[in-house]
């Protein structure tokens, strides 16, 4: 097999026919590709779970970790060996049941790596069961009867954890996954980038209204920094905010007020787009914020240097304590 792609696994890829895991993968590869870097320092890391099997398909380093501890390994790895480019994949379950205090301490310390959350709302793997993503009412092996619990939204948890950069993209559109991937690798600290894939087998069609219909342009709503919040197939259409901080939709010639998407500070507009819905209009895509604060490394070297200044001998250490 000639391989064009020096990130390109000569390893057979075992998703079911179909996954939206070829698409993500194929576009990482082409990106990371585009880049000029070297596979000798990538590490990509992963949990378990559909996703688990990235790091066989991408021609670097790699650990498959234990389910929900993939952080855990990615943030060791990021403190001992700051020259490596890390990627960590997690999928819903993986990274948003077991694994959920591991990844919320992993974004708050604002660790140099990136993470790709492949999210398809269901556990695949394990053949079809419910996940702490999917949404209510959800038909599975594990509740037949819909599920009865509320989803759990995670760009919201994320962002609220204080993560430096959030974006959000679909499988199938490699044009915008891959801008995105380019600015989550060009970021300095976490960069978490939700994923929307089709699982094909178990839950397939769930993101159908913003991939498949011939409206979709009137259901998606694309951030980008310093621009309006405006949407449709003319783009005819803006969010504005009632009196009671809430979204409502308004015609584009309406007298009400654009509002302005701003992804270079902290603020409570990006909170409020990631606590729309998948059942809201508009879904919103792209990134949510992208700021630039002091690594959980350098924060680290930083410390480990000034305790070596104040405690440079045994009798000024004993001395503090």
């Amino acid at each position: 097999m000639t391989i064009l792609n020096n990130f390109e696994s000569c390893r057979e890829v075992k998703w079911c026919p179909g996954c939206g895991n070829y698409a993500i993968l194929m576009t990482v590869q082409k990106t990371l590709h585009s880049l000029g870097i070297s596979n000798k320092n990538t590490v990509f890391i992963s949990g378990i779970g559909c996703s688990g099997r990235f790091p066989y398909y991408v021609n670097s380093y790699g650990f498959h970790t234990l389910h929900g501890r993939s952080p855990a390994v990615a943030t060791g790895l990021c403190l001992s060996r700051s020259d490596l480019n890390v990627w960590l994949v997690i999928g819903d379950g993986d990274g948003f049941s077991i694994g959920l205090a591991h990844v919320l301490h992993m974004v708050r310390r604002n660790i140099n790596l990136n993470v790709l959350f492949i999210n398809n709302k269901i556990y695949a793997l394990t053949k079809g069961q419910y996940s702490p993503t999917s949404e209510k009412g959800t038909l599975t092996k594990s509740s037949p009867f819909g599920s009865i619990e509320r989803s759990i939204n995670p760009l919201l948890m994320i962002l609220s954890a204080g993560c430096t950069f959030v974006a959000r993209a679909v499988d199938s559109d490699s044009s915008k996954l891959k801008d995105i991937v380019l600015k989550g690798f060009n970021h300095k600290g976490t960069s978490f980038i939700e994923i929307l894939q089709n699982c094909n087998v178990f839950n397939n069609k769930i993101y159908s209204d913003i991939t498949d219909s011939h409206d979709r342009l009137d259901k998606v709503i694309y951030l980008e920094n310093e621009k309006p919040l405006v949407f449709g197939s003319n783009l005819e259409k803006k969010l504005c905010l009632s009196k009671n901080l809430s979204f409502h939709i308004k015609e584009k010639d309406s007298s009400d007020e654009y509002l302005f998407h701003d992804t270079n500070s902290d603020n409570f507009l990006q909170l409020m787009l990631a606590s729309l819905s998948f059942s809201d209009i508009p879904f919103p895509l792209g990134v949510f914020r992208s700021v630039d604060k002091e690594t959980h490394e350098e924060s680290f070297l930083k410390s480990s240097i000034n305790n070596k200044n104040k405690f440079s001998s045994l009798d000024n250490f004993l001395s503090e304590i």
